[in-house]
């Protein structure tokens, strides 16, 4: 088994050989193209910074802005609602003293008239007998057969005893045809029997006109409902919503029974749109009010801001680029030539420490890699391993089929070793004539014999003719040594002295195979 994968041995480095100005040159610019990233990275870290401060602070006036919508509009429900609950308490009052058999409708029409009158919300103020018909009314005229004993509000009257002012859900009056919301009472007998209803309705329209009046955007929206959810008024006002239920919006569902006030953001369940809402439940009242503004409405002066620094802080960064090529223009030949230097330089290392006929490594670069792997070895307390190898009869070969079939020989048996080593970190190199050795660090005798064992097959796999050995085949053997560096003294010369002796062993034991000194060979 393989010990753990490494990178590549890494390569002399290049630029210890460069003259001075040329890493001056490099340093500068390095040093220009920092400073050009620092400053850039400056700009947008501030105007990132005071771009979200301004989009956080955009948020904080919306929710301010909602927050105070919301109370004035809850003020401004429970002050309407207050008014019509006192003025029919007091007819309530009168009339149950009085008994609903012994009013004086005149006189109680001309209260209803007056009261109806310093009261601009007011729809109209109703009086029912105890099976719905029309007793007294703030109108002139009252409809032929009015009977109201099929409403809601009737109905939850005749089989209540709750003496409290109810608010019902949004109705059609039937003598003006107008949207009205019904805010009622029950009247009793003295035994305390139903008696008949006390009903103030109150225009829709109030309501319409006087959201219409606050400055908000066209997007935005300010809802009265009912405290489980009934929609009452909104604006905008569309008269098909009155009446929808709002019980499973988020701040129904999710918030309202947590707290009866505060700032939620959600998306409408009327129109779809995204708001952030001022919510507030009244006391005194069954009803909710919500003021919304339009996510929108709030992001686009943001946004629009946003535009202008981003076209500001582009100008800028274009002036600093501008100035930037023109500095680096001034080291463009500098750099160019450092470039060249480099590629010669490396292509002369190159060539110094690799095998022309081959491709693979040479001696000089297995010298200086084996005393590095040695060295790393020991601090890391790692085994390493080296495998000698030689192409068995191969002067037989180079009589028989001449020295440019040798060369191609090679060239196919350096392939084959190339492709037997899978780790970066392995390194095959041409030690000489048809001799080859195989560096492989952090590795020990088995995971050594498996590699060696893969380069015979695969040289044998190559199937090349070779008509004086006896097999018929160009062939190889190979030998293997292992060390612990840092329990035993070893040099490279040592290393290459035992592989090369084992090597020789398996040539003397038949030839195609391996030895190492932990194995028999195979």
């Amino acid at each position: 088994m393989l010990g753990r994968e490494r990178p590549q041995l890494k390569k002399e480095s290049a630029d210890e050989s460069f003259p001075p100005q040329v890493a001056r040159a490099g340093a500068a610019l390095r040093l220009t193209i920092t400073f050009m990233l620092v400053v850039v990275m400056v700009f947008l870290a501030v105007e990132g910074w005071r771009t979200w401060r301004d989009y956080r602070s955009a948020f904080a006036s919306a929710r301010d802005s909602v927050t105070n919508l919301a109370r004035a509009t809850a003020q401004h429900a429970e002050d309407t609602i207050r008014q019509v609950d006192v003025v029919t308490a007091a007819l309530s009052e009168r009339v149950e003293g009085d008994g609903l058999q012994n009013i004086d409708i005149p006189r109680i029409h001309k209260l209803l008239v007056q009261q109806s009158a310093i009261m601009p919300q007011l729809h109209g103020l109703f009086i029912y007998g105890p099976d719905g018909q029309w007793i007294v009314t703030d109108k002139q005229t009252t409809p032929d057969s009015a009977n109201n004993a099929d409403r809601d509000y009737f109905q939850y009257h005749r089989t209540h005893e709750d003496r409290s002012v109810r608010i019902g859900e949004v109705i059609r009056s039937r003598s003006t045809n107008d949207l009205i919301i019904p805010i009622s009472r029950r009247l009793n007998n003295p035994d305390g029997s139903f008696a008949g209803v006390l009903l103030g309705t109150v225009k829709v329209s109030y309501f319409v006109d006087y959201y219409g009046d606050f400055k908000i955007d066209d997007k935005g929206a300010l809802v009265l409902a009912l405290r489980d959810g009934t929609i009452l008024v909104r604006r905008p006002f569309v008269a098909s919503v009155v009446g929808k239920s709002l019980v499973n919006s988020v701040i129904f569902r999710d918030h309202l029974p947590n707290s009866n006030q505060g700032v939620a953001e959600a998306r409408a369940v009327v129109d779809g749109t995204e708001r952030i809402y001022g919510y507030r439940a009244l006391t005194t009242y069954p009803l909710v009010v919500e003021a919304g503004l339009s996510r929108e409405s709030i992001i686009t002066p943001w946004r629009h801001d946003l535009l202008k620094t981003g076209f500001v802080l582009i100008f800028l960064i274009v002036i600093l680029v501008g100035f930037g090529l023109i500095v680096l223009s001034q080291l463009r030949y500098r750099m160019t030539m450092e470039k060249q230097i480099r590629s010669a330089h490396q292509t002369m290392r190159d060539m110094a420490l690799t095998d022309s006929l081959t491709g693979l490594g040479n001696r000089r670069r297995l010298d200086i890699a084996l005393a590095d792997e040695i060295r790393r070895a020991r601090r890391q307390h790692a085994s390493l391993a080296l495998i000698m190898l030689d192409v068995d009869y191969f002067k037989r070969y180079n009589d028989k089929y001449g020295h440019a079939a040798g060369d191609d020989c090679l060239r196919a048996i350096a392939g084959a070793i190339q492709q037997a080593i899978k780790r970066p970190g392995d390194l095959a190199v041409r030690y000489g004539g048809e001799e080859f050795t195989i560096l492989l660090p952090d590795t020990h005798s088995a995971g050594a014999a498996t590699i060696a064992q893969e380069i015979l097959e695969s040289i044998r796999a190559l199937n090349i003719e070779h008509g004086d050995h006896p097999l018929g085949l160009v062939t190889a053997s190979a030998g293997i040594t292992t060390c612990r560096p840092s329990i035993e003294d070893v040099t490279p010369a040592m290393l290459i002295k035992a592989a090369d002796a084992f090597l020789y062993l398996a040539k003397n034991t038949g030839r195609n195979r391996w030895c190492s000194p932990d194995a028999s060979p195979g």
